[in-house]
């Protein structure tokens, strides 16, 4: 099953403990800050790291082909189709 374009990203923003408008810089400030503390180099948690990374990638990802915006209208504009099957779903 495929997990909504929405969902992820709102993961992420949860992830990186930030909130929904926010710029590409405030996301790698955020990204440093928390890399900082949970690196495995200074005793962080491995899987938390990794998390912190996936977080980061989707959110850049999103930030570098589509908006700033990550409210749900948003990001359903730019994914047209994700819902779609939604739709014919008794």
């Amino acid at each position: 099953m495929m997990i909504h374009p929405a969902e992820e990203i709102e993961k992420a923003l949860e992830i990186l403990n930030l909130p929904k408008l926010i710029s590409k810089a405030d996301i790698k400030k955020q990204f440093r800050f928390m890399a900082k503390k949970n690196h495995p180099d200074v005793g962080g948690d491995p899987q938390k790291m990794e998390e912190l990374n996936h977080a980061y990638k989707i959110l850049m990802k999103y930030i570098e082909e589509f908006r700033y915006t990550f409210d749900a209208q948003e990001i359903s504009k730019q994914f047209p189709g994700a819902n779609h099957a939604q739709q014919f779903k008794p």
